[in-house]
Order: structure tokens, then sequence, then C-alpha cells
């Protein structure tokens, strides 16, 4: 193929116990899945259903964090209240759309620890004008994501602790069996919505605690039973 200019490489992130690495597709993200965090952000989480979102997956947002590793980000352009919100990741590994609850875990490859990086202050001016999300979400470097977890290995993944940290300071603390909607029934509702393929990853949704990290601050991510990621601001 002669294309005018060099093509976006594929990301891939690394994938445990082998040396083989996992192509990134779409980038899925779901909204409001804790109850907890769905109240700290104003809304009723009793009365919503499933929203999604989506992230760029090439190279400058989708960021590998292998595992023992500290990835170093900057703090992204134009805001002034930058946070953290540490989600469990589902990589898809089978595709399909009007997939049964039942099914779902069968297209499941794997897991990881994600942080979905948002610039809150710019999330909340376009949701205050009724307009896309993008600028708050879909920037440079806003989503590093750490070594997958085959299901195959670890099974499947409906409860656990997840636990965000700053410096030592826990500020998220919950447990993934809290998800208002489970994996299961994510992939389900989204395939409906979109016809899912090998590649695709589901940031699944943040528990309450969220919010703003500085320059010169660390974050660690964890989820139990999986790869806990690093990620430095510049």
């Amino acid at each position: 193929m002669n294309y005018l200019f060099e093509a976006v490489k594929v990301v891939g992130l690394p994938v445990a116990a082998s040396d083989a690495q996992f192509p990134v597709r779409r980038v899925y993200c779901v909204g409001r899945n804790y109850a907890a965090h769905a109240r700290e952000m104003g809304f009723d989480p009793d009365r919503e259903p499933p929203f999604f979102f989506c992230k760029p997956n090439d190279p400058q947002s989708v960021v590998p964090v292998p595992a023992g590793e500290t990835v170093t980000l900057p703090y992204p352009a134009q805001t002034s209240n930058y946070h953290y919100e540490v989600e469990l990741v589902v990589a898809i590994g089978k595709g399909g759309k009007d997939i049964a609850v039942a099914d779902a875990a069968s297209h499941i490859f794997g897991y990881a620890v994600g942080l979905d990086m948002t610039r809150r202050d710019l999330q909340m001016k376009m949701r205050e004008m009724g307009r896309p999300w993008e600028v708050g979400k879909a920037f440079d470097y806003s989503a590093p994501v750490g070594v997958l977890h085959p299901l195959s290995t670890v099974g499947e993944i409906n409860q656990g602790g997840i636990v965000l940290q700053v410096d030592g300071d826990t500020r998220q603390h919950s447990d993934l069996s809290h998800l208002i909607w489970s994996v299961s029934e994510i992939i389900a509702n989204l395939s409906t919505l979109f016809e899912l393929q090998p590649g695709d990853l589901i940031f699944t949704g943040t528990p309450e605690g969220v919010g703003a990290v500085r320059p010169g601050e660390t974050m660690l991510a964890q989820i139990d039973g999986l790869s806990p990621i690093r990620v430095h601001i510049a």
C-alpha cells in the first residue's frame, strides 16, 4: 500500500507470561458504573442505563505500562483539574454482536488495570453546554493500561479490590462487585450498539474518590489478581 505518509502504528499491550502483544482496535468506556461515583458526580445511579464513550486507539492516547515499570506522562494542556479514574479494563478476544449475557465471558481475552485520565474542568464545561466530552476524555495519553492477564489463567473477574493511591495516599478504594452493570452485562449491552471485534478494550467504570493529580505526583493503580500500574505526572 502506497500511503502519502507513514500510517499510524497499532498499539500493542503486554500480555502476562507471553512474548505476544495484544493489538488495540477500539477503546470503549462505560460512564458512571459505580453507584457512589455516580452520586459524587451529581447523578442518580438507579435511573440510568449504561452509556458509553470512546477514546482514541492510537499510540498518542493508549499508553502501555509494562509490569514493574513507572511510566511518565506530561500534564495535559488547557486544564487545571486533571483527574485520575482507576478502572478494570476488559480485552475482547472474540467478536460478536447482540451477545447474550450468558455468553459474554466467552468473548473475553483478558483483563488489565487502566486509568481513564480526565480533564475534569473541560468535561464539565462541555456537559453544561450540552456538547460532547471529547476534549475532557479523548486527549493525548489519556488511557494508560497495564499488563493483560488472560481469562484462561485468572478466570472470570467479577469481584476484588480496586484501589488508587497518589504518593502512597489512598484516594479510591472499592470492590468490583459494586459495579452497577457487571462485565458480562456491559459486553452484552455494548454489542447491541457496536459489533465487537478482537482487539477492543472496554473500560468498565471507576469507583468513588476521583480527584486531581498534579505534576510531580505518582499514581499507583491496583486490582486484586492483576499487575498494578504506576504512572508519574511530569
